[in-house]
């Protein structure tokens, strides 16, 4: 039901109307984003998010339009929450999530964003706390963020296996680096890169074996040549011995 319902909110409604509501929105979000970069130690960061607010909040409409990102300010949008205060302080993600409204998130990031969406009403109250502000709101915020995650919801469903775990990883690594990067520390993969597997040595074949010489025949063994016994004469007539 969301999905078809996201996808007509982003055909009507026109592409400059939901970025000044995507602006407003965010506008909304940096007092939490302050909040954060002080749990985090960045002082300098927080003191930008303060001169943010206060541009955009007054020259740019309540938030409708970011002239701070642009000369002379030059402050960029930086996204932050307590789920990052949360990996900040080595909380661990937790299992991955791909959830049709949110998009890709994990255990630790969806308690962070929920709690975030709470500070506002509680810490302002009025309007923040009213039912018919925050219900267009957030009908407004989970129609947009399903016409932009809709794309990728479809490749997910349709493509092969593995493109879901590269998209996986890709996202786990993504919020890894950003931790890293809060920390002022080196990035680390998330999956341990194998050592490469040297080459096996080419070893020389072997000699062919040549078939044993046949062997020759025996010689036929030729029977030794009878001489001839010598003749005796036979006895002259009148010889004879008469004893």
């Amino acid at each position: 039901v969301v999905g078809p319902a996201a996808l007509t909110f982003a055909k009507i409604v026109p592409l400059p109307v939901r970025e000044g509501f995507g602006n407003f929105l965010f506008n909304l979000q940096e007092p939490k984003v302050f909040v954060n970069f002080v749990l985090q130690h960045k002082i300098g960061k927080a003191a930008e998010t303060v001169a943010r607010f206060l541009i955009n909040s007054t020259i740019g409409v309540g938030g409708l339009f970011d002239i701070a990102k642009r000369k002379p300010f030059k402050l960029p949008r930086r996204p932050n929450g307590l789920a990052n205060t949360l990996g900040f302080y080595g909380v661990k993600p937790g299992a991955y999530l791909f959830l049709p409204i949110v998009g890709p998130t994990t255990i630790r990031d969806i308690i962070g964003s929920s709690i975030d969406q709470l500070l506002l009403p509680l810490a302002v109250g009025r309007p923040f706390n009213r039912p018919e502000f925050t219900l267009p709101i957030t009908i407004g915020r989970t129609l947009d963020r399903r016409a932009y995650f809709d794309d990728e919801l479809r490749k997910m469903r349709e493509g092969p296996k593995d493109l879901y775990s590269a998209r996986r990883d890709l996202y786990l690594q993504m919020r890894q680096d950003e931790i890293d990067d809060l920390k002022g520390r080196p990035h680390t993969p998330i999956r341990p890169t194998l050592a490469p597997v040297p080459p096996a040595k080419a070893t020389e074949p072997a000699p062919a074996q040549l078939p044993p010489p046949e062997a020759e025949p025996a010689p036929t063994p030729t029977p030794p040549n009878a001489e001839p016994s010598p003749l005796i004469p036979p006895p002259a007539p009148g010889t004879t011995d008469r004893g």
